[in-house]
């Protein structure tokens, strides 16, 4: 039996459509053979995948030992739903907290400092919920994958439902906490409605098209998907926070907004962010090596100045 290679679960959303890593590392199934022929066994299982296969020659013949990997168990779409609830919980609390503590204190937080929190928080709920529910914490990330066929659409209002109940439910807790610094919170355009609108498009094409990468293609580094998103998460704060607050996320701004009243061009937080979003998730499905390139690929070696083999 050929070696199989299993496709590696990265640690955010692993695929944030499939969300859930195996939960055993494997199943090593052995069994004395007797006889004069001795052939490849297959497992018994029929969900177990073999990926390598031993064969020790005794003296009245072959032992072969076959090593499998059974499947992820299913992950009931409750706890899927209360994960999603409490990572975007986590980062609209922090990214929004951050914001109004830089009001209050006349800037010390900095945009550096605005930008970094944020992207920190996306870190360590991606590692945290990822392998549980996909930790999509953004509704045009849920939507993206969707209509990539890498997300149920059946499951999409629920994922959608839990974070815009978690926005409203972090902004009105600042609210309580902060008052009267709300304002602080709320992601408006400082200068053109048209240049929010296209800042915010642009952003959000660079974080989906990283998040597709890192979460559907098997050559992508998924180990390090955490890192890989909330770095672009601050790298797009940092280039769109002084213009458009860099929300990339319409639930971002729909919970400060309606905590706040106030509903500034709130249509530019609503439309922006999913558009781009689709934007970078198609242009990567577009550019990603199909099944046949990839194999092509393995077969040669690294093309000069490749990072990769």
């Amino acid at each position: 039996m050929d070696n199989e290679e299993i496709p590696s679960v990265p640690s955010t959303p692993a695929t944030p459509g499939t969300p859930g890593a195996p939960l055993f590392g494997g199943f090593r199934s052995e069994r004395n053979n007797h006889g004069n022929g001795f052939g490849k066994k297959k497992s018994l299982l029929k969900s177990c995948k073999c990926f390598s296969v031993e064969e020790w020659t005794l003296e009245d013949g072959a032992l072969p030992k076959v090593s499998c990997t059974l499947p992820p168990p299913p992950i009931p779409l409750a706890k899927k739903v209360g994960a999603e609830f409490i990572g975007t919980f986590i980062l609209m609390f922090a990214g929004t907290a951050t914001a109004i503590v830089n009001q209050k204190t006349q800037g010390s937080e900095t945009l550096i400092g605005c930008a970094g929190s944020t992207g920190l928080a996306v870190m360590i709920v991606i590692l945290a919920t990822g392998h549980i529910s996909g930790a999509h914490l953004n509704p045009a990330v849920t939507v993206s994958f969707a209509a990539l066929k890498h997300f149920p659409w059946k499951h999409v209002p629920m994922y959608i439902g839990a974070q815009v109940i978690a926005s409203i439910c972090s902004a009105f807790a600042l609210k309580g906490i902060f008052h009267p610094f709300m304002n602080g919170g709320v992601t408006v355009p400082s200068g053109g409605y048209g240049q929010a609108f296209a800042l915010e498009f642009i952003i959000s094409f660079n974080l989906m098209f990283v998040v597709t990468a890192v979460a559907t293609d098997t050559r992508a580094v998924g180990e390090l998907a955490g890192i890989a998103v909330g770095a672009t998460v601050m790298l797009n704060i940092l280039i769109a926070g002084p213009a458009s607050g860099g929300s990339m996320n319409p639930v971002r701004t729909l919970g400060p907004a309606i905590a706040a009243n106030n509903y500034k061009a709130i249509w530019v937080y609503l439309i922006a962010p999913i558009l781009g979003a689709l934007g970078g998730a198609g242009t990567y499905t577009l550019v990603k090596l199909s099944d046949e390139q990839e194999e092509d690929a393995k077969g040669r070696a690294s093309a000069p100045g490749s990072f990769r083999m």
